[in-house]
């Protein structure tokens, strides 16, 4: 068997459990801050309670976040050597500051702010509230650094076959963080807006502190909405400076094979890569010419002229990403995107949720949305780089480690496979089981 895809797939489900607890943290932890802040301001008893009790969630969040990273670290020397040794140079600046910095940042305060209610200050304790979040999101900025390096390599020299650190200022002003980081930011601020109001749903179908849990939906609802309509734009404008960058990405995304004046999006389509065309096609005229260009005559590039280009730049090679994989991955993260956006505007609509038992039943599954949209969007962002894993300079099969043998990561990938999953079901318990305690106690329990 080869090694490579094994490799590829095994680093793909480990971060794919990763990220089903990572951009919750980033953020739940702001919605805690901003609860906390209204109770300071204000004094109502009902904010400090809902900080309160979302914060075991958070800490909940942040350990299986933790605990799904750090394997990560270890495919990059085991799977991945030989792309260890190409940029490792660059790739441990910025791992080493979100570790030394903000990763003891956010570990720090949020044991403080865990265990500190009674022993500081308001003040002071919302101080602790607001620095785990800025340590959770500058510590997801850093990782962030690292992986546009990847997207967008900036601030490097090469030298003796591997991409040394030239302009530490460069490599941190990637033209693609802000994109990157910001889309990241928002999807997570909509990810704990729907998780808020999925467990709120729940507890108002069974009439379970109804005013507490009320005001938690409205406030998710809201906070949902800023996050689902920020990461839709944000994620707009990221698309027009992928194109720019990496177009073959964003045709395979829109299985544009021809060159098109205008160029139509296709609704739905069934792209056949030995062929190099779309069955079922059912498109919409003008619309990716707009996308692409805001402007609805553009001319857009298709894939077989990105490819005769990519061929003179880099010399002969397979350079169309995965064609249906992106077409697909794209048109769900898009789908579940203006789901996000619908379900928040009726969410902030119904002042009253708890007398629509309908929508508040569709509300427990909102939450695979962004989950799905995240998960969907990442796949995208790694698989339309092919062949590349570090863009225009170093390529997947180059990066593979020379002597790891295809058994030993079938052995690893079943065995991660199968905890991370048992892991994730716990975690998801534990939240639960905390959750409906709360609830039915109606008061967040002391003893934490």
């Amino acid at each position: 068997m080869n090694p490579i895809p094994l490799a590829r797939w095994q680093f793909a489900i480990t971060t794919i459990f990763h990220w089903l607890f990572v951009p919750l943290t980033l953020g739940l932890s702001i919605f805690i801050a901003l609860a906390e802040t209204r109770y300071v301001r204000t004094g109502d008893e009902k904010y400090r309670r809902m900080a309160r009790f979302w914060g075991p969630i958070l800490l909940l969040n942040f350990a299986m976040g933790v605990v799904t990273g750090i394997v990560q670290e270890f495919h990059f020397g085991l799977n991945w050597s030989e792309y260890s040794r190409f940029m490792g140079d660059i790739f441990g600046a910025p791992l080493a500051i979100e570790a030394l910095l903000a990763f003891y940042l956010e570990s720090t305060f949020l044991g403080v702010w865990f265990f500190g209610w009674d022993r500081l200050s308001k003040k002071a304790h919302l101080l602790t509230a607001w620095l785990v979040a800025l340590g959770s999101n500058i510590s997801a900025y850093w990782i962030l650094t690292a992986n546009s390096f990847m997207q967008h390599p900036t601030g490097y020299a090469l030298q003796g076959g591997r991409a040394l650190m030239a302009d530490f200022f460069a490599l941190i002003t990637n033209p693609n963080i802000p994109y990157q980081f910001t889309h990241v930011l928002t999807g997570g601020i909509a990810l704990a807006g729907f998780v808020v109001m999925a467990f709120s749903a729940w507890c108002l179908l069974r009439k379970r502190d109804v005013d507490f849990f009320r005001t938690n939906f409205r406030w998710a609802a809201r906070y949902a909405l800023i996050g689902a309509i920020l990461v839709g734009l944000i994620g707009h404008f990221q698309g027009q400076y992928v194109l720019r960058e990496q177009p073959l990405k964003m045709m395979a995304a829109e299985a544009l094979w021809e060159t098109e004046q205008p160029a139509s999006f296709l609704v739905v389509a069934i792209p056949n890569e030995q062929t190099r065309t779309n069955a079922l096609a059912i498109r919409i005229p003008y619309m990716v010419s707009f996308l692409s260009y805001n402007s609805f005559t553009a001319r857009v590039e298709g894939l077989n002229d990105l490819e005769k280009a990519a061929i003179a730049r880099w010399g002969p090679g397979d350079y169309i990403p995965p064609v249906a994989v992106n077409f697909y991955a794209f048109r769900i993260m898009v789908l579940a995107g203006l789901l996000m956006v619908l379900l928040a505007i009726l969410a902030v609509a119904y002042k009253q949720p708890e007398a629509r038992p309908g929508f508040l039943k569709v509300m427990l599954w909102a939450p695979i949305l962004p989950y799905l949209a995240g998960t969907t969007g990442w796949i995208m962002a790694e698989v339309g780089r092919w062949p590349w894993i570090v863009y225009g300079l170093l390529r997947i099969e180059d990066a593979i480690s020379p002597n790891v043998s295809a058994g030993n990561i079938v052995f690893s990938l079943a065995v991660l496979t199968v905890l991370y999953a048992v892991l994730s079901v716990l975690a998801f318990r534990l939240a639960v089981k905390y959750g409906t305690q709360e609830a039915t106690s109606g008061r967040v329990a002391e003893a934490y």
